[in-house]
């Protein structure tokens, strides 16, 4: 009976000792998030020294849609020489560099991850001008 009490006791203080804070979350309210990220990704051609490269901003990506950057200007598919052209590209459009990592799947193509940021005050500050 004892212990049958104590288990009990000991669940419904588990139950109850609930540790984390009802704030809002940053996913909730935009204005305390500090860095937007996006992730160049760069896949290497089989038998070529030529890189496919896709910018990741994490939005939602149809696979029948064509979702290769384009020049806000002309609309133009940008065209990138390799992943560095890419990262100066995304540097002057005011993104920062935070990590980079490679790796390959068994003998596959080796594939290139660059981790850029962007301040959101950047971005808040970009859009009233346009």
């Amino acid at each position: 009976m004892k212990k049958t009490m104590i288990i009990t006791i000991i669940m419904i203080l588990c139950i109850s000792s609930y540790a984390q804070d009802n704030k809002t979350t940053p996913n909730q309210d935009q204005d305390t998030i500090t860095y937007v990220y996006c992730q160049i990704v760069g896949t290497g051609k089989l038998m070529s020294n030529k890189v496919t490269i896709e910018i990741d901003f994490g939005q939602f990506r149809s696979i029948w849609d064509d979702n290769r950057l384009k020049d806000p200007k002309t609309g133009e598919k940008i065209i990138f020489n390799g992943m560095i052209d890419a990262l100066n590209y995304m540097g002057k459009l005011g993104w920062q560099f935070v990590q980079s990592y490679a790796f390959s799947q068994g003998n596959g193509p080796m594939v290139y991850h660059y981790l850029l940021k962007k301040s959101n005050k950047v971005i808040q500050e970009e859009s009233k001008t346009q």
